[in-house]
Parts: C-alpha cells; sequence; structure tokens
C-alpha cells in the first residue's frame, strides 16, 4: 500500500477495555488544538467505540452552537461474505481507499483498533509509524504480550499480539526499509502505589527490552472520561467557557497534563515546538 504524507499512529492491544479508543481520541483533540490536520479510522466494527465519541462530539457541537475541532473520520466495517479470500479482499479495498483519500492531505493519522485479532487490525498495524497499545496496570492484562516467568518477571513465551506487532514491523521493513516505534502506555494506573504496580513496571521494562519497544507511563485511572464521553469531549475541551458548565476539577486538569506528557513521550514529529505541550 504507498504511504503519503501522514504520520500514522495506530492504537492497539488485542485486550478489551484498555483505553484504546480514550487514548486514540485525546491524541486526535491534542494534535487539532496543536494547529494540525488529523484524520482518524475506526477498525472496531463491533464495539465503534472511537466512532460513537466522535459522534457524541458532533452531536455536542450542533445542539450547543460550539467550535470546536474535530477530525475527518472514518468508520470501516468488517466484511462478512462467505469467502474468506473475498471479505480479505474486500477490507483491503475499503482501508485502501479510506487512507487514499486522507493520507497527502493530513499530517496526523489516527487508527483505532479492536480487542481482538481481524485483517483490519493486521493491515492497520503494517502502516503504523508509531505504534500505542495501553496496557492497564494489572499483571492479569500483560499476558496479552507474554506469558511471564512469576518468580523473575522475565518474559518466556510470546503472546498472540506481541507476534502480531513483530510480523506488522517485518512487514514493514521490507515494505519501505521503515521501523514501527512500539511505546507501551501504562493506563489507568492506580493513585496509590503498590508492590503490584511495582512489579508491573519492572515487568513491562522487562518486555520492552526483550521486544525492542519502549514504555511510557500513561494515564492514572479517573472517573472524568466515563463522564467525557456521552458528550464526546476531552479533558483539552475548554469545559468552563460553557461546553461543561464549570470550571476544571483539579482531576482534569491533572489528566491534560499526563496527556501531555504521553504526547511528549511519544516523539511524534510536531517540529520545533515544545510549548504547545504545555498550552494545548
Amino acid at each position: 500500500m504507498a504511504r503519503g504524507g501522514a504520520h500514522v499512529i495506530v492504537v492497539g492491544n488485542e485486550k478489551g477495555g484498555s483505553g484504546k479508543s480514550t487514548t486514540a481520541f485525546h491524541l486526535a483533540i491534542f494534535l487539532l488544538y496543536a494547529g494540525h490536520r488529523v484524520a482518524t479510522i475506526d477498525v472496531d466494527s463491533r464495539q465503534q467505540t472511537f466512532t460513537h465519541y466522535v459522534r457524541n462530539r458532533r452531536a455536542t457541537v450542533l445542539e450547543r452552537g460550539l467550535s470546536l475541532p474535530n477530525p475527518r473520520h472514518f468508520h470501516l466495517p468488517s466484511a462478512w461474505g462467505d469467502s474468506l479470500k473475498e471479505n480479505q479482499k474486500a477490507e483491503f479495498d475499503v482501508f485502501r481507499r479510506a487512507v487514499g483519500e486522507v493520507e497527502d492531505s493530513v499530517d496526523f493519522l489516527i487508527i483505532d483498533t479492536p480487542g481482538f485479532d481481524t485483517n483490519l487490525t493486521r493491515l492497520a498495524h503494517s502502516l503504523a509509524d508509531t505504534l500505542v497499545t495501553p496496557v492497564n496496570d494489572s499483571l492479569i492484562d500483560i499476558n496479552v504480550l507474554a506469558r511471564i516467568n512469576p518468580d523473575t518477571g522475565m518474559p518466556v513465551e510470546t503472546s498472540h499480539y506481541a507476534r502480531l506487532v513483530q510480523r506488522a514491523r517485518s512487514e514493514r521493513l521490507a515494505m519501505d526499509g521503515e521501523s514501527i516505534d512500539w511505546i507501551l502506555v501504562r493506563n489507568r494506573i492506580s493513585m496509590l502505589g503498590s508492590r503490584n504496580a511495582r512489579q508491573v513496571h519492572t515487568t513491562l521494562e522487562n518486555i520492552a527490552m526483550r521486544f525492542g519497544c519502549r514504555l511510557s507511563d500513561g494515564i492514572a485511572e479517573r472517573v472524568i472520561f466515563r463522564s467525557l464521553f456521552p458528550s464526546g469531549m476531552t479533558v483539552f475541551d475548554p469545559l468552563d467557557d460553557g461546553t461543561g458548565g464549570e470550571s476544571a476539577s483539579v482531576s482534569h486538569v491533572s489528566a491534560r497534563q499526563e496527556y501531555r506528557n504521553l504526547v511528549a513521550a511519544l516523539n511524534l514529529p510536531i517540529g520545533d515546538r515544545p510549548e504547545m505541550l504545555l498550552s494545548a
């Protein structure tokens, strides 16, 4: 598949409930506020959480007469014919058309993937420049990446999702000689330090070393994200100007800074504008 000028960010993990859609949508809105052109693709045909987020935001804009940035969005359904080969061809064609419509007219293309393996998931991963994998702060959730020796915390067997990423990296390298920058993001971090949290961090460091990826602290567990979803709002929206009815809470401000820190850790091609990480 030909590549244009857009930097492709794929948010993926074969574990449901890891915060992929929330992370993808916040990255999109952050980049829009920073003045970048952004398109988004949702290849999750079942949950469609990202697509619902976009629709909720559009409805809020219309109902309240607001002016808020929104990405150009595509939702790509899975093909359900009798022929696997024909289904995969149809999905490839619709994916290629969606990417082709925006790859030369946006700065960033963000793709949200489902919590299970599909043909569209694999296509998205093979196109990634930056792969963001949110991982809940739990030893159970780490199993999607590798089976861990409980005594040493070292990975002893590669799990299915990590193998998918390894294949995508190989395909991308063969296609255009480029590598995929893979970042594991600790998500839904507990506010309280614990032995489990320290063990998770150490285990993820070992996994990152094993698979040649990077590890970044992510976003704490906060009620605010569940409360923002119905209106399609994010922590980057000015909730005190009529969009939310009240000034931003301490939780809101903290979550906003956590996402800024995450963007900084991703090392995206956003130019020599470090101030945007503080003001966006």
